[in-house]
Order: structure tokens, then C-alpha cells, then sequence
């Protein structure tokens, strides 16, 4: 009995060998059949899985050379023509925005416009838009107030709206100007003056060509009101350090909203240039998609390689506007003005997707989805003599 207990204890000693002996046990030709019967099964059912592992691994080297071969035939067979994503007419996704409570709405602060000269001496602060040609100086003494020179965000400004004016409201010889060109009429057939009694047109681009169709083909304007190709627009970003920055009511209509949203932010005005401030950049619309820019919306296109955005004049004014003039002058002074003094194409898609959405944000900005009059270019006497010249913003 002592006997037949020792060798159950051997034979359970062997069953509980770990796989590593198994294995060596397997593949051990000279052990039996007859002294381990179970060895001779678990060599047959390895080898089952080593034949199993060969095929998958086969499978799969496979599988990835028709991907890789897939790969290059897709490639070679591709045009050089680049997709782009791009808004088009069709594309008329805007959606109502959501509801919510407008922290910014009716927080305007009223300052009423004033006299320029009073016993013809000047009663402001330095006017907007002025002269931006390089190399040009107002008279008016503002070197008391230098404009702020660097990128808005850098100081804490975002953008709290964003609207255009029918020309240019701002002078850069030789870019746009009174010399300027455009599609001749006197848009009294168009809607301009239907939506802005006081529509004055400004100066213009020297780009427009009536030769070229991608400044004579009308665009089927989708969001926009009024506007028209080969036509001049100066596009302004009123930014403020009190605007609702990074939230949904960022973007206000009255501008005016959006710049006073969190007033206590401005403190005592004081230094109200670093804390008040616009873009301003000019274009030419064109029909065609190669001058497409998705998200003008959001400020100035800066754009080195284009030469978009990098030769900028930096000073202080006030806001614009056609209730403003040589006489009467706004109280909203002195602000920062960076103004980009070349003009730019862009195509009519790229307002388009602008307005777009603007119709998407949760104040209702229908008030700035069209061209608002050109003030008159600021006299000598009314522009600061504090101008900063860039090559680069």
C-alpha cells in the first residue's frame, strides 16, 4: 500500500509540472508513450497551436503589405487639386443661438458727441480715422497718451464685436484713397442707403478691375446684406479689457455693449488706450474662392507670407462713424487704433461665413450684418501725432 501511494504521489507530482516543462517533456522524443500517456496529447495540441500562430502571423504580414500597397495606388492615383473645406451658399447651416441671459446687453456707457474746435482751438482728444500712410504725423499733441503697441491679448483685450464701413474710413496713399477704384455707380441702386440713410462711401482700393470677372460676378449673398463684389470695405474690431471675454456674449451689437460689458475693469479711465482698442483692416471683395478666409470674424488676418496684417500703424483716435466729422467730434477717446495700411482681397464666401456667424452668437448682431457709413478722413488738426510704424503687428 506504502508502494501504491508513492507512485500516485509521483504521478500527481508530474501532472502538476508548469508549462515550461510540459513543453521540454513534449518535445522529448525519448519519453514514451508508455510512461507518460498524457505527454504524447499535450505535444500534439502544442503543435496544433504552433501551426494556428504561423497562419495568423501569415494573415496578418499580409493584411499589412495590401494596406501599405492600397495606400501608395490611393496616392498615385489622387490629383494634384487640393480639397478644401470651405463655406459655399449651400452650406446654410446656422442654427438659432441659444437663450440665455445677456450679461453685456444695454450696458453701454452714453457719451454724447462734441465739438471739434471751440474759438477755433481744439476741444478733443484725437480723432479716428485718421491719415495711416507711413511716415505721416497729426498735429494734435497726444504724446502724453502713446497708443499700445502690442498684440491686444497680450494685454488681457479680446474682441467684442466685429462690423465694417463702406469704403475705407481710413487714408493710405496709394492703397486706398480717393484715387481708389470700384464698381461704377453711386449705390443709389443699391440697398446701402436703404439700410444707412447716411451710407457715405469712402475711399477705395486700387485693386478692382472691370476687365476681370472676379470683380464683376455678383455672389448669391446668403448672410450678409448689401454687400457687393469688387466693392471696398473697411472691416473694424472694437476690443476691450471689460468685454465678456471667452464666453458666449463675447460679441455684442451695439459694439458699445460688448466694450463697457464689466466697466468697473476700466477703473478711472485712465490709460483707457491700454484697455480700449480696435483693428482695423481694408479689402476688396472678389468672386473667387482662392482668396477664401474661414474665421475673418475673429480679427485681423495676420499673415506674414501674404503680407497680410504686417505693416501697421499704431495710434490713438476714437471711434468712427458717420455722425462724426471735421466738426462734431466723439467723446469715446482716447483708443488704441492699429490699422493695417495695405489693402487686401478676400472673396465674397469669406463675408459671407462672417455673417454666418454672427447670426450664430447669442446677441442678436442683425444691426452689423451690412456696410455702415464712412466717416470723412480726420483733418491734420484732429489727428494725434503719436503714429507707430510697424512692419510686423
Amino acid at each position: 500500500t506504502s508502494q501504491s501511494q508513492r507512485r500516485q504521489s509521483k504521478g500527481e507530482d508530474r501532472a502538476s509540472v508548469n508549462y515550461i516543462s510540459l513543453l521540454a517533456y513534449a518535445e522529448d522524443d525519448d519519453i514514451t508513450s508508455s510512461r507518460q500517456p498524457n505527454y504524447n496529447q499535450a505535444k500534439r495540441t502544442i503543435k496544433m497551436l504552433k501551426v494556428i500562430c504561423a497562419v495568423l502571423a501569415t494573415a496578418s504580414a499580409a493584411l499589412l503589405i495590401a494596406t501599405i500597397t492600397l495606400g501608395v495606388q490611393d496616392n498615385s492615383d489622387s490629383t494634384s487639386e487640393e480639397v478644401w473645406v470651405r463655406y459655399t451658399p449651400e452650406a446654410n447651416f446656422v442654427k438659432a443661438p441659444m437663450t440665455g441671459t445677456n450679461v453685456c446687453e444695454g450696458k453701454k456707457v452714453a457719451l454724447e458727441n462734441t465739438a471739434c474746435f471751440v474759438n477755433d482751438t481744439v476741444a478733443v482728444m484725437g480723432q479716428a480715422g485718421a491719415n495711416v500712410t507711413e511716415g505721416y504725423v497729426g498735429d494734435l499733441d497726444m504724446t502724453d497718451t502713446p497708443p499700445f503697441t502690442e498684440p491686444y491679448w497680450t494685454a488681457g483685450l479680446c474682441p467684442v464685436n466685429v462690423h465694417w464701413h463702406l469704403g475705407a474710413e481710413h487714408l493710405s496713399v496709394g492703397e486706398y484713397d480717393e484715387m481708389g477704384k470700384g464698381p461704377e455707380d453711386d449705390h443709389d441702386d443699391h440697398d446701402h442707403r436703404g439700410l444707412a440713410e447716411d451710407a457715405r462711401l469712402g475711399g477705395r482700393c486700387h485693386h478692382y478691375d472691370e476687365t476681370d470677372a472676379k470683380f464683376t460676378t455678383e455672389y448669391d449673398w446668403q448672410h450678409c446684406v448689401g454687400m457687393h463684389v469688387g466693392e471696398t470695405y473697411e472691416v473694424h474690431w472694437p476690443h476691450s479689457a471689460a468685454g465678456a471675454c471667452g464666453t458666449i456674449d463675447q460679441y455684442q451689437t451695439p459694439f458699445y455693449d460688448g466694450v463697457f460689458c464689466f466697466v468697473e475693469r476700466l477703473g478711472d479711465l485712465s490709460g483707457l488706450q491700454n484697455l480700449v482698442a480696435v483693428q482695423g483692416q481694408v479689402f476688396t471683395i472678389v468672386n473667387d474662392e482662392d482668396y477664401y478666409f474661414p474665421d475673418l470674424m475673429r480679427g485681423m488676418i495676420v499673415d506674414e507670407s501674404l503680407g497680410m496684417g504686417t505693416e501697421v500703424t499704431k495710434y490713438t483716435g476714437s471711434t468712427t462713424g458717420t455722425s462724426r466729422d471735421n466738426e462734431m467730434c466723439s467723446s469715446y477717446a482716447p483708443i488704441t487704433w492699429q490699422v493695417d495700411r495695405k489693402c487686401h482681397m478676400v472673396s465674397a464666401s469669406t463675408f459671407d461665413k462672417m455673417c454666418a456667424d454672427m447670426k450664430a452668437q447669442r446677441d442678436d448682431m442683425s444691426d452689423d450684418l451690412y456696410a455702415h457709413g464712412s466717416r470723412e478722413v480726420v483733418s491734420d488738426a484732429l489727428a494725434a501725432n503719436n503714429q507707430v510704424n510697424r512692419d510686423r503687428y
